[in-house]
């Protein structure tokens, strides 16, 4: 069954981009290569630091609508809370 991957990217400029993926090697790639998002073109490279996983797509975009609506502060704490 596939899986699907939040995540918490830092950019280049030390700015977090959130997003979601099947294929979490292969979307830090195309953020890299510049076939991400606009976002984060002016902002590369990026690293994702935190990822999450769910079973279907729905639960990914619903958490990753979430965090996206969050501070800045509060994504850094979740990251910091990873084991």
């Amino acid at each position: 069954m596939k899986k699907y991957y939040i995540y918490l990217a830092r950019c280049n400029d030390q700015t977090l981009y959130t997003g979601y993926t099947s294929n979490l090697i292969q979307r830090e790639a195309k953020h890299n290569a510049g076939e991400g998002a606009k976002y984060t073109r002016a902002r590369r490279p990026i690293r994702i630091i935190y990822s999450e996983k769910f079973n279907t797509i729905s639960e990914a975009m619903i958490r990753e609508c979430q965090i996206k609506s969050w501070t800045k502060l509060k994504k850094e704490k979740l990251i910091k809370k990873q084991p």
